[in-house]
């Protein structure tokens, strides 16, 4: 089913809405298999991006902020917290009836130094960082309770070879951090689903990992409700049999499974060191970004392919997915654009830098209508 003639761009759209018929939308093609949603910024939580908030409002029935529930976002100083941002993403995804996620809660990134440490810059021991996290989730979690449906409570604790993450918050508190951090959201919280959130599941033995971490979290009492796969994709890695064969894995334990930040990078690899971008030469820059003018049309049908592929995957699993959570709403919006290399022009999402549905989009919802 091809929808090319049918809009164009979500603003001209909206504005012919009263002469037109209703325009086919991702929420109401997948229904009742799962939610689907996008990771939303400032702007569009704000009301100030026009192109992007209609896309949100026509397409999508969950929201995820990108940035504003981040400790370094909502908790950046010892002695206070500031929701002011945090509570306009709640209040925009309440007036557009949508289920609103909160990320995250712990993580090793995005998390001042100050977290770990005592007024006079020396470490904090194991009980002292248990008060400060259990403090912080309990103002965040509670001051949301009953608005914000569910948490990342944990977020990627997991080396690549499925052994633990050598975080401060391991280090000072010891593996139980994570069981602790559900345990605090759980009491802030009670009716709140509690998710872990992690990226690269599909690689063998980080799986192993993640598999062994959620059977003695669910062995121990831990309400975790949901693993969220991230699904930061390339359009040859992971297989769609690696994706299935996760997912599967997850279900088994008694778990839900949320796709939570999917994105497709069409870019070369670039190096992933700290400051690697910076020290590339005009040359490699140049290797490494492309398509400055527009995706060429090969590259266009691999992403479709791909998009097609995934959501097959994710619909044989009905019952288990809950939501699939697109990172970012329109090209433009993308953090693929700046990381690992700032300045690229990345082309990961549904919708492109003018909001026009991209032929991915089609393939997402043709996969949707065929349930």
């Amino acid at each position: 089913m091809l929808f090319r003639n049918w809009v164009l761009g979500p603003v001209l759209a909206a504005g012919l809405a009263g002469s037109a018929p209703a325009q086919p939308t991702l929420k109401d093609a997948f229904g009742d298999a799962f939610r689907v949603g996008a990771a939303i910024n400032a702007a569009q939580f704000e009301e100030r991006d026009a192109r992007g908030d209609a896309i949100i409002k026509a397409q999508f029935n969950t929201i995820s902020p990108e940035n504003v529930l981040k400790w370094a976002s909502v908790h950046p100083r010892p002695d206070g917290f500031d929701f002011s941002a945090a509570d306009r993403y709640v209040e925009f995804g309440e007036r557009n009836h949508m289920f609103i996620v909160g990320h995250t809660l712990v993580w090793h990134n995005q998390t001042p130094r100050w977290v770990f440490e005592d007024g006079k810059g020396a470490p904090l021991d194991r009980e002292a960082l248990l008060r400060r996290m259990r403090d912080h989730i309990h103002t965040v979690v509670g001051r949301y309770k009953g608005r914000i449906g569910g948490w990342d409570v944990v977020n990627e604790a997991l080396n690549e070879d499925g052994t633990m993450r050598v975080t401060p918050w391991m280090k000072i508190i010891g593996e139980d951090y994570i069981a602790k951090a559900f345990e605090f959201a759980h009491e802030a919280d009670p009716q709140a689903e509690l998710y872990y959130n992690e990226y690269a599941l599909e690689k063998e033995a980080k799986r192993k990992g993640a598999i062994a971490l959620i059977r003695k979290l669910k062995a121990e009492g831990v309400p975790v409700a949901a693993v969220g796969l991230q699904e930061h994709d390339r359009l040859d890695w992971p297989s769609a049999a690696d994706i299935d064969a996760t997912i599967s894995a997850l279900a088994a334990l008694g778990v839900k499974v949320n796709i939570t930040e999917l994105d497709i990078d069409v870019l070369p690899r670039a190096p992933r060191q700290r400051g690697a971008g910076e020290a590339l030469s005009a040359e490699a820059r140049n290797r490494l970004n492309p398509y400055t003018t527009g995706l060429p049309d090969a590259v266009q049908q691999e992403l479709t392919k791909r998009y097609g592929e995934l959501s097959a995957v994710f619909l044989k699993h009905p019952g288990t997915i809950t939501r699939v959570t697109f990172w970012g709403v329109t090209d433009a919006d993308s953090w693929l654009n700046n990381w690992p290399v700032r300045g690229r022009s990345n082309y990961p999402l549904l919708f492109d830098r003018n909001g026009i549905p991209k032929p991915a989009f089609e393939a997402v919802f043709a996969a949707a209508s065929t349930r």
